[in-house]
């Protein structure tokens, strides 16, 4: 049973390959609109006065999204799976605790992304049947997702509930 008043942190960090990908994805993200950008602002030399500063302004919010953001989320992500709830603490800015019932499971898959798959690193995805309910965890280590997801099917298929 979930006790309120002993709410503590989840007890499980993600994996240290988790902030690689995070700095990966912020960098294609990076490149996939700054180069464009940069492009424009060669070709057209009319758009130069307004493309230039705003070149500039997001090439310091990726910079900053690049430099501070993967570690920083690495070190506030946590999570846990019991046998009566899954448990996410996430978020950079503000933090978000999730507490999911087994009892409100509905599904639980596994996401691997091409570079998640390069890096060996796993998404869970528990999703209840609220809108807000679901839960993902993101940057665990493969064999532990796989071993954490087994167990979770073998506890919610012997939990009583309709999962609603």
């Amino acid at each position: 049973m979930i006790d309120a008043d002993v709410l503590r942190p989840p007890r499980h960090r993600v994996d240290r390959r988790f902030v690689l990908w995070r700095t990966v994805r912020a960098v294609i993200g990076a490149v996939v609109v700054l180069v464009p950008l940069g492009v424009l602002y060669l070709i057209f030399e009319v758009a130069r006065p307004w493309i230039g500063p705003v070149w500039l302004v997001l090439a310091v919010c990726y910079l900053i999204g690049i430099a501070i953001t993967p570690t920083w989320r690495y070190r506030v992500h946590r999570w846990e799976a019991t046998d009566d709830a899954v448990y996410a603490l996430e978020g950079w800015l503000t933090r978000k605790w999730q507490i999911v019932p087994i009892s409100r499971i509905q599904s639980i898959d596994t996401e691997i992304g091409p570079i998640q798959n390069l890096l060996g690193i796993a998404t869970i995805k528990v999703t209840t049947a609220s809108s807000e309910g679901g839960i993902s965890i993101e940057g665990l280590e493969r064999t532990a997702a796989e071993t954490t997801v087994d167990r979770l099917r073998a506890v919610t298929a012997a939990t009583p509930g309709d999962a609603t």
